[in-house]
This record gives structure tokens, C-alpha cells and sequence, in this order.
């Protein structure tokens, strides 16, 4: 099915940006996976792209995941008097913050620490393929990301083979609430920033920078910012030590999006 997309949209980009781990091209198409969902999407022009679903799946899974009722190109026009944000905007157009499954970016982002996005990809993949249900699709076969039910009886020794560390038993007991149903329940959605971000600190091995992240990729909380080590970098060297990102209010997690993305093309000035 052919749609057009008129606002800021950057495969490559959004793929690059430390929040997706999942996201390869196969046969000139990017894909995505929501849950059991899987999707294809290849650019054909400036607004026009190629997609695998229906419809309806792309109103209602995709468009959602892809933030695409937000314009970004207003979100970037904040930027006019702050001149590294300027630059990281213009590098990073295209960037959208995707709205994915909480309990993945649960165990993703408790994986993330101290780990470079190659290492946290190996990592994903492999409880994926060790633990997840397997689907054929007309490009690939695809294992889902795994269930806390088709987890709970993982062994540390295969754990430890898909390189989960010293944050094995924060996976394992992270497990352990989500089937007796104390986190990252329906309910959680509903919450306000403060008690999500307390819900979500309450998980062993989850702190400010992983809560953050859960926050604004798994519940689409655009005004949190997390601050990694490349973020503060940036505080640093381009700002004095002063945190930038609560001026831009309830949009700040898309500006750190840009920020972040910038300092990976950029390594050599920080």
C-alpha cells in the first residue's frame, strides 16, 4: 500500500537514534515490530513510501507508533535562539520519537547500561531469537520480542549467552512483577509524569536516565530528557554545565533525541 508522509520522517535517522535496537533494512525495506506486529516500509519519493500493512493497521498500530500526528517541523522552528540546538535540528531532521511496547523498553533499556548501541542490539536479538515467537514473514523470519511468560523460566546460563551481565537479575525480577501483574500494566499509562516515573524506579536496575527512557519511548512522555553520558557531554561543552532541555518544556525529549543523535555523527567535539 502506498501512503505519503508530509511531515519530518527519516528512516535512517530514526533507526540511528538510540531508541529503536530492532529496526534493519531487508530487501530495501526498514522494519518495525510493535508486539505481534510487524511492518515494512520503504521511501519510493519525498512523501511517498511503500508500506506491508493494511490500512486500517496503519491508522491505528502504525500511525500512533510513528508520532505521526504531531508536527515535528514545529516542534524544530523552537530552536531559533539557541545555536547548538539549531545545528543538532538540522542534523537530526527526520527523527520521530516512537511510540513502542513499555515492557520492551523495560528489559531494553535495563540491557542498555554501560553498553554501546551495537552491543545493546546483540543483546536484544538474542533473547528475541532464544525466547520470542518465531513468524514467517514474505522477507525474513522474525522471532517477537519475548513475553514475560515465555521468560519466566529462562535459565542465568542462556541469559547470560544473550550478554545480559550484571543485569541479570534485574531482568529476572523484572520478570517476576510483570506475571503477578505489579508493573507496567494497563494502568500505568494512565498515570501523570511523577507517578510513572516513581512506578518505573521502583524496578530493580531501573534509574533516572532508564526511567526516563521507558518514559519517552514506550509511553511517548516527550517532555522527559533522559541524560546519558553523551547528554552530558553536551551539557558541558555546549552549555556551561547548565541542563538546556526543561526549557523546551513538554517537548525537551524530542530536543535531547537531536542533541543525542548530533554528538554520534559528531564524536570529535566532546
Amino acid at each position: 500500500m502506498l501512503i505519503t508522509i508530509k511531515d519530518d520522517f527519516n528512516l535512517f535517522k530514526i533507526c540511528n537514534s538510540g531508541q529503536c535496537f530492532r529496526c534493519p533494512t531487508v530487501n530495501g525495506y526498514t522494519r518495525f515490530i510493535f508486539r505481534n506486529h510487524i511492518l515494512y516500509i520503504k521511501q519510493l519519493s519525498d512523501e511517498s513510501y511503500d508500506i506491508s500493512c493494511t490500512e486500517e493497521l496503519w491508522n491505528t498500530i502504525w500511525l500512533p507508533y510513528f508520532d505521526l500526528t504531531r508536527s515535528y517541523k514545529k516542534i524544530r522552528r523552537l530552536t531559533t535562539k539557541d545555536t547548538f540546538m539549531k545545528k543538532a535540528t538540522r542534523e537530526g531532521l527526520g527523527i520521530r520519537i516512537l511510540r513502542q511496547d513499555p515492557w520492551e523498553m523495560v528489559i531494553t533499556f535495563i540491557l542498555s547500561q554501560r553498553k554501546s548501541i551495537p552491543a545493546i542490539k546483540k543483546s536484544v536479538e538474542a533473547l528475541c531469537t532464544h525466547f520470542g515467537s518465531l513468524v514467517t514473514t514474505e522477507h525474513e523470519i522474525v522471532y517477537l520480542f519475548p513475553t514475560p511468560e515465555q521468560l519466566k523460566d529462562a535459565t542465568d546460563d542462556i541469559l547470560s549467552e544473550c550478554g545480559l551481565g550484571y543485569r541479570l537479575p534485574y531482568v529476572k525480577d523484572a520478570v517476576e512483577q510483570a506475571l503477578y501483574n505489579t508493573i507496567v500494566t494497563n494502568e500505568w499509562y494512565e498515570f501523570d509524569d511523577h507517578t510513572l516515573f516513581t512506578m518505573l524506579k521502583s524496578i530493580k536496575g531501573v534509574g533516572d536516565k532508564v526511567a526516563n527512557c521507558i518514559m519517552l519511548f514506550g509511553y511517548n512522555r516527550i517532555g522527559r530528557a533522559p541524560v546519558d553520558t553523551w547528554i552530558e557531554k553536551i551539557i558541558n561543552t555546549k552549555y556551561n554545565g547548565v541542563d538546556p532541555f526543561p526549557s523546551y518544556g513538554d517537548v525537551a525529549g524530542v530536543m535531547q533525541q537531536y542533541a543525542f543523535y548530533y554528538s554520534l555523527q559528531h564524536k570529535d567535539e566532546f
